[in-house]
């Protein structure tokens, strides 16, 4: 008897095990976790208050008990979430997911999966300038937008009555001069500019059009987080004296085809920090400096607050040559 009954089991179980692949062939689903992945309709899904320990063999009665009491018509494609615990992209219900024993990280909305590898707070920045500050009202925008992750906290500048500072004025971002000088004698020291920024908790810098070379303990104070943008394709036409007209004319005058902006990283000279990111436009035969400039201008808006966002959410990686490279975005591992 006893062996007739363990005989009997084992038929039941092939039998269930037959129906659930059968369902699951029907159903079209792209994923060997389609039972869990919010196959179910909202009212349907309740009708099962079977409860289990998260473990694999439970989690295949429960999948099976399941299955067996619902009618075939309840079954639909699952839905497009994402299972941390499955490779494939057929994406997982958190309550279903949990049988599986996967983490409480499963249960992170699709969207929301980038923060979790970068953290979900705003990263400070300092802006410096010495002009107009286009490039600065581009990034602030960005992040009024939300696509920079971080704030523009105070803006650093050699020039008091620069067009720069009264768009800050007018946004309420504090205005630091650095340094001190003949022109502006309420400047601070590179002393007292370092203590300023950390009582701001200032996580980066972007120079966008200031022509002062930072002091080098400001340099190292700051490692692979300071950003420049030239507005020529470096290594070309950079260095002291290259900034504004003055590197459209040599461009121009030099014959050269092609120029446009480039965002690097700074170190203790002009315009040799290592390159991020670039942008080619091209030099027309009948252009003038300010044809150009205008050209590359509009350019350097899109790529700075593109480079700016990378910087704040951590997608810039370092290869074994010291060359930094953006990652498109943490779901897709691919650079530019």
């Amino acid at each position: 008897m006893a062996y007739g009954s363990q005989v009997a089991n084992i038929i039941v179980g092939v039998g269930m095990v037959c129906f659930s692949m059968a369902s699951l062939l029907l159903s079209s689903s792209p994923s060997p976790c389609w039972a869990f992945a919010g196959i179910l309709s909202p009212q349907q899904s309740t009708q099962s208050s079977v409860t289990l320990p998260p473990s694999p063999s439970n989690a295949l009665r429960l999948q099976l008990t399941t299955i067996a009491t619902l009618p075939f018509p309840t079954f639909r494609r699952p839905l497009n979430r994402t299972c941390l615990k499955c490779p494939r992209p057929a994406l997982v219900r958190a309550a279903e997911c949990r049988a599986f024993g996967a983490t409480k990280d499963a249960e992170l909305k699709n969207e929301d999966v980038q923060r979790k590898y970068v953290g979900s707070e705003r990263k400070k920045v300092a802006v410096f300038v010495s002009g107009g500050g286009s490039n600065f009202k581009a990034l602030h925008q960005a992040t009024l937008r939300n696509d920079i992750p971080g704030d523009i906290v105070v803006l650093v500048t050699d020039k008091p009555s620069c067009g720069a500072s009264d768009y800050a004025r007018e946004n309420n971002i504090p205005i630091v001069i650095f340094p001190k000088s003949i022109s502006a004698p309420s400047g601070q020291s590179s002393m007292d500019f370092l203590t300023t920024l950390r009582n701001f908790e200032i996580n980066f810098l972007l120079l966008a059009g200031y022509l002062k070379l930072l002091p080098i303990e400001l340099v190292k104070a700051f490692p692979r987080s300071i950003l420049n943008i030239h507005p020529s394709l470096l290594p070309a036409f950079g260095g002291k004296g290259y900034y504004g007209m003055n590197v459209h004319k040599a461009v121009i005058a030099s014959g050269a085809r092609f120029s446009g902006p480039t965002v690097h990283f700074v170190d203790e000279k002009y315009d040799t920090g290592r390159i991020l990111a670039q942008r080619v436009v091209p030099v027309l035969a009948t252009d003038m400096a300010e044809d150009l400039a205008a050209r590359v201008l509009q350019e350097e808006h899109v790529l700075y607050v593109e480079a700016a966002a990378a910087l704040c959410e951590g997608r810039i990686h370092w290869r074994e040559d010291g060359v930094p490279i953006i990652r498109k975005s943490w779901d897709i591992e691919e650079y530019y």
